[in-house]
């Protein structure tokens, strides 16, 4: 093949095909593209056709007709020299006999391709070019017409609209992986601190479930961070590039509830102008993280259930059911076995959600992570007000790792916040913490038999109470470990 006559659109930057994300709209946009370019290529019986996209140095092929494999992805099967000109002067372009045409009768392309007529038009946006359609014809194909450049160019008007949608998109789609990744980053099991013997056994359960759809059910007091370990589950699980959806059912009205869980037709009820998606629909393919699941009502339960095992969901006021496809993991800082003895919560709805339990220890339970959780929250809210980072002196550590924390973590890490913000020393002291009764929490020199109380009822806090494993834990025998806390409870009535 001879030389074509100007490279400079071929030499500059490689040509390359955009391959979109299959199902996604950009896919859509460029699917419609190329039909729409073949139904143009064959009612004006040309022999091929390409619609290309200048990305600052790079020219992509959005759709292409008729082109050899092998060339799919290059100019050298088409006139370059009709392309750049179309690009720069950002004006149409029509040759009947491009062999004839002064302008381009002594191009190597079409000499050598046998190029008959060409119709090139500008793809416009916003008054900037932003790439072009090209189609042309060889051999004993009729010749193009003014009437074929107007319909390309009325093609290329729709076909500009389309390219930008889906470059668009493609930045959006970009975008969305960018944040999705940041999360995932975010929401690692690392991420979650812990290091006590009650804090690896959530985290050994959360590796086995997080691979599998199987309903999850958290256990735990207020504050011990059960959406902190839904997202976990999420994030780290085969659902991570799905939504995760989070809704808190406690003190919400059983109607509110249901719309936003199940969506509502419009005119189901008054102020229902629209129809609206239900939170189940959103959430579809992904995770629902459904807190406080105690508290729902036996209308919304009995929903729920038909979730659970038909996978499957209907809208306030609608009467055709709507397939979904969601891991549900649930939470409460109630015994959900003592609510269903009490009638209150249905069996089977309960066994349908606590398929595996996972129980997060209070912070009384784990005393020993709270120097782990201090040192995290003093370097995070330091960082976010742009101060040096605080230190803690010992006897505010020993007054928080004292302290009772009836809310858990979130009372800690809200703690820790409002003493950065207020102390105006370098290290915060127990004047600074504001938690009640602070004083007392501080005491001096501890004797032998206060460590010993101390050990033992650590270990028993994070043994969650099971005086056999304690007294495994701390070589001592299951006699004297009742002896010492009888002695110990008597001492303090």
């Amino acid at each position: 093949m001879p030389e074509i006559e100007d490279r400079r659109l071929d030499e500059v930057r490689p040509t390359r095909i955009i391959e979109p994300e299959r199902g996604s709209p950009r896919d859509d946009v460029m699917r419609l593209l190329d039909t729409v370019l073949g139904y143009a290529v064959e009612m004006m019986n040309a022999d091929r056709g390409v619609i290309i996209l200048r990305r600052d140095d790079d020219i992509d092929i959005m759709a292409s007709q008729n082109f050899p494999p092998e060339s799919s992805s290059s100019l050298t099967e088409l006139s370059t020299s009709v392309v750049r000109q179309v690009i720069e002067s950002g004006a149409p372009l029509l040759t009947h006999d491009a062999q004839a045409d002064p302008r381009f009768g002594q191009s190597a392309s079409i000499i050598y391709h046998q190029i008959t007529s060409i119709i090139c038009v500008p793809l416009y946006y916003d008054e900037n070019v932003i790439g072009a359609i090209y189609v042309d014809s060889r051999g004993d194909r009729q010749k193009f017409t003014e009437e074929n450049l107007d319909f390309i160019n009325v093609f290329a008007r729709m076909a500009a609209i389309a390219v930008d949608y889906a470059q668009s998109y493609g930045e959006l789609f970009e975008e969305k992986q960018r944040l999705q990744d940041q999360l995932q980053q975010k929401w690692r099991f690392e991420e979650i601190i812990g290091k006590s013997p009650r804090m690896q056994e959530v985290f050994s359960l959360m590796r086995r479930v997080m691979n599998s759809d199987i309903s999850v059910l958290l256990e735990g007091e207020s504050g011990t961070g059960k959406e902190l370990v839904a997202r976990a589950l999420h994030f780290n699980g085969p659902r991570r590039h799905k939504p995760f959806v989070a809704q808190f059912c406690g003190n919400l009205s059983e109607s509110l509830l249901e719309s936003e869980l199940f969506g509502h037709k419009k005119g189901s009820f008054t102020g229902a102008v629209s129809d609206k998606k239900g939170l189940f629909e959103i959430a579809d393919g992904g995770t629902f993280f459904l807190d406080e699941i105690a508290d729902i009502s036996p209308t919304i339960q009995a929903k729920l259930l038909r979730v659970l095992q038909e996978g499957e969901i209907r809208r306030v006021g609608d009467t055709e059911p709507r397939q979904v496809d969601v891991r549900i993991i649930s939470a409460t800082n109630k015994n959900l076995k003592d609510e269903v003895n009490a009638g209150k919560f249905r069996e089977d709805l309960f066994y349908r959600l606590n398929v595996i339990t996972i129980r997060l220890p209070s912070l009384r339970e784990r005393v020993g992570d709270i120097p782990l959780l201090v040192r995290c929250f003093l370097k995070v809210y330091c960082e976010k007000n742009a101060m040096p980072i605080k230190k803690i002196t010992p006897r505010a550590m020993q007054a928080l790792a004292n302290y009772n924390w009836p809310g858990n973590v979130r009372e800690l890490e809200n703690t820790i916040e409002r003493a950065v913000i207020l102390s105006e020393k370098e290290s915060i002291d127990i004047d600074d913490l504001f938690i009640p009764d602070v004083d007392k929490l501080v005491q001096g020199p501890k004797t032998l038999k206060d460590h010993e109380r101390e050990i033992v009822l650590r270990v028993l806090g994070e043994c969650g109470g099971n005086k056999t494993k304690t007294a495994e834990i701390l070589g001592v025998s299951l006699r004297w470990l009742h002896y010492k806390l009888s002695e110990w409870k008597e001492r303090n009535t």
